[in-house]
C-alpha cells in the first residue's frame, strides 16, 4: 500500500514539473530581431595631406594594429626631424650652461665674483634647461602627428566601409565620411523591437537567447532603448539589444534577420 502511494505521488510530482517547464516556456518571448555591429570605429585623417596607400578593401577580415591606410608621410618625417636636429642644438646649449653655473659656482665659493654674476650663471641655465624641454616636447609632437598619418585596426574585426583611394587629397575640414571603418566580429548584437511594457521587464545583463539559422545560442540583454523610434497605434516601439558570442568562422553581417528568446 505504501509503495502505491509513493509512486503516486512521484508521478504527480513528474506531472507537476511538467505543467512547471512548459508554462515556462510558454512564458518565453520569442521575438523577431536584426544584427546589428556591436561598435563599429571611424577613422579619418588628423591633418590635412594625401592618402599614399589604401592596404585593404570592404569586407576583409583584420587584425589589430594592421595598417589600414597611410597618408604621405613627407612632411611629417621633415617636422620630426627639424624638431630632432632643435634638441641636438638644445642639448648642447644646456651642456655649455651647466659648465657655466659650475665655473660661476666655483668663483663665487672662492670670492672671485659677485652674487649677481652667479645669479645670472643660474638664470642661464635655468632658461637652457627650459628651452631642452620645450624641444623634447615638440620632438614627441612630431613624433605623433608622424604615427597619426597611418590609420591602424583598433582591435580585430572587418572592414565595413571605405572611402579613400591612393592619391587621394583629403582635406580634415571637408570629411564626411570616414577613410575607413571597422567593427569586431567576435560579439554581435541582436536588435528586437518592443512595447515600453515588454521594456521595463528586463535589465541589462539578464540571460536571452538568439536562434541563428535554426540553431539556439546563449546570450544576454545588452541594452534597453531610450527614444522611441516609432509610435505605433498600440503605443510607443523601443529597441532592445541582445548581445552574443560569434564564431571565427561565420559571416555574420547586419539587417540579417534572427530570432531572440527572453525570458
Amino acid at each position: 500500500m505504501t509503495s502505491a502511494r509513493n509512486s503516486l505521488r512521484a508521478a504527480a510530482l513528474r506531472t507537476l514539473l511538467a505543467l512547471l517547464l512548459s508554462a515556462s516556456a510558454a512564458a518565453a518571448q520569442e521575438l523577431s530581431a536584426r544584427l546589428e555591429w556591436v561598435d563599429r570605429v571611424e577613422m579619418r585623417a588628423v591633418a590635412n595631406g594625401v592618402v599614399d596607400k589604401v592596404l585593404v578593401t570592404m569586407g576583409e577580415h583584420v587584425e589589430a594594429g594592421d595598417l589600414l591606410l597611410r597618408m604621405d608621410q613627407r612632411e611629417a618625417r621633415a617636422s620630426l626631424l627639424e624638431t630632432q636636429a632643435q634638441l641636438a642644438r638644445g642639448v648642447v646649449a644646456l651642456d655649455d650652461a651647466r659648465r657655466e653655473l659650475d665655473r660661476a659656482q666655483e668663483l663665487f665659493d672662492r670670492g672671485l665674483i659677485a652674487t649677481e654674476e652667479l645669479k645670472d650663471a643660474e638664470l642661464g641655465h635655468a632658461a637652457a634647461l627650459a628651452e631642452h624641454e620645450s624641444e623634447r616636447a615638440a620632438v614627441a609632437a612630431a613624433e605623433v602627428m608622424l604615427e597619426r598619418t597611418e590609420l591602424r585596426a583598433p582591435f580585430t574585426g572587418i572592414v565595413v566601409e571605405r572611402n579613400a583611394y591612393d592619391g587621394a587629397v583629403i582635406y580634415t575640414s571637408l570629411q564626411q565620411a570616414p577613410l575607413v571603418a571597422v567593427a569586431p566580429t567576435d560579439r554581435m548584437l541582436a536588435r528586437a523591437l518592443v512595447t515600453s511594457e515588454v521594456l521595463r521587464r528586463y535589465r541589462p545583463g539578464q540571460e536571452a537567447a538568439v536562434i541563428i539559422r535554426g540553431e539556439r545560442r546563449p546570450a544576454a540583454v545588452y541594452s534597453l532603448g531610450v527614444e522611441a523610434v516609432r509610435i505605433d497605434p498600440a503605443g510607443a516601439v523601443y529597441e532592445l539589444d541582445v548581445v552574443f558570442d560569434a564564431r571565427p568562422d561565420e559571416i555574420l553581417r547586419p539587417s540579417e534577420f534572427v530570432k531572440v528568446v527572453l525570458p
